[in-house]
């Protein structure tokens, strides 16, 4: 893969910077963060405007027919904003289970709305006491008549408070897991929305006998739901490199300007190499990133790739974020500061789709296929 920007790339990735920078100060995010829901419907339209959000959608479907490139450049300029439109959750996840799964006429009728931010789907696949990567579903479809009714509890499901439509996995009576479209604002459906510690909004929902239909025909959609959650990893990735870098600069700005015993901190050599300590984490972080995009570009979609490229990028954020509030003293984590939101995004991502722990764990039960010397 060629790793250089095409002209088309590169304006893509400034105009989403200089829309999000026009929008975006730490004012205005603190302000969107206090209403609901949580995000800027105006910006949320303008990116739909320059069909950001059907980066992903092919082009028969309202959508523009893009790749994974342009997806990472977005996410990693959300990233750097802290911009909270949920483009991956609403948009990007959907869209792709819908192509992977869904139907012509599913597919006709929402990858279009999805497109032009008009409809807002949540993929609710996460359940209450399971460690990702669990499949161990306890959510169940039950046959009835033509479709299927929904007995179980979905949570977290990333904001699921704005989504119009859900697409549920749940137990099939043959024993697959199937995907299910699901009116979340029908009797039998009750939504419980929330606020996260980063600032972002969330939904459990309770099904009793909801009415739901199979998206497409695909009885045992345990092989999408990878595919998909392996795409998710390497967004969440771009998003990180985004905000980390952000972080960094803000903390070797804080050095230049801070001063103590008349000189600036920067003069203290300990600090300086803990900040050049810090820039490494974060090419290191971006080199993984740009490994899994580009994996994802070539057509692979290998959980090893993903969970390699989530494992060290997870180890930078830590690394960055800790050392940002070290850095900067008792301001790094004070609200009126932009680094300790940049922080808090970083570890809600890092416990998103899997902590340091489960991605460890992906690794170390594939080693057996690694081709390893004989001791």
């Amino acid at each position: 893969m060629d790793l250089a920007l095409t002209d088309e790339q590169t304006m893509l990735r400034d105009t989403v910077r200089e829309l999000l920078h026009r929008f975006y100060d730490g004012e205005a995010l603190a302000k969107a963060g206090e209403t609901d829901p949580g995000w800027n419907r105006t910006v949320w339209k303008q990116l739909a405007d320059l069909g950001v959000l059907g980066l992903t959608i092919p082009e028969d479907d309202g959508g523009v027919g893009a790749g994974p490139v342009e997806v990472m450049l977005v996410q990693e300029e959300l990233g750097r904003a802290l911009a909270p439109e949920p483009v991956l959750d609403a948009v990007v996840i959907p869209a792709e289970l819908l192509k992977l799964t869904g139907s012509a006429e599913q597919k006709q009728r929402l990858l279009p709305a999805l497109a032009a931010g008009t409809t807002l789907l949540a993929f609710a696949h996460n359940e209450p006491g399971q460690r990702w990567p669990s499949t161990e579903l306890t959510t169940t479809a039950t046959a009835d008549g033509d479709g299927y009714t929904l007995t179980g509890v979905k949570n977290p499901v990333l904001h699921g408070d704005v989504a119009d439509e859900l697409i549920v996995s749940a137990v099939l009576p043959g024993g697959g897991v199937g995907l299910l479209l699901v009116d979340p604002d029908q009797a039998g459906v009750h939504r419980r929305t929330y606020r996260t510690f980063d600032g972002r909004r969330g939904a459990q929902f309770d099904f009793d006998g909801a009415t739901a239909a199979l998206l497409g025909d695909t009885v045992d959609a345990a092989e999408p739901i990878a595919l998909v959650q392996g795409y998710a990893q390497a967004a969440l990735c771009a998003e990180s490199v985004g905000a980390m870098e952000v972080a960094l600069t803000l903390t070797t700005e804080y050095l230049k300007t801070r001063k103590q015993f008349g000189v600036t901190l920067s003069k203290f050599q300990t600090l300086t190499q803990r900040a050049a300590d810090c820039y490494v984490s974060l090419e290191l972080a971006r080199s993984m990133s740009l490994f899994a995009t580009a994996a994802l570009a070539d057509g692979g979609n290998d959980p090893v790739v993903a969970s390699r490229a989530r494992l060290q990028v997870g180890k930078s954020a830590e690394h960055i974020g800790q050392e940002a509030i070290q850095m900067h003293g008792g301001i790094g984590v004070t609200a009126e500061y932009p680094v300790s939101h940049y922080v808090a995004r970083l570890t809600a991502i890092g416990q998103t789709l899997g902590g340091a722990l489960e991605h460890r764990r992906v690794l170390a039960d594939r080693v057996g296929g690694y081709d390893l010397p004989e001791l």
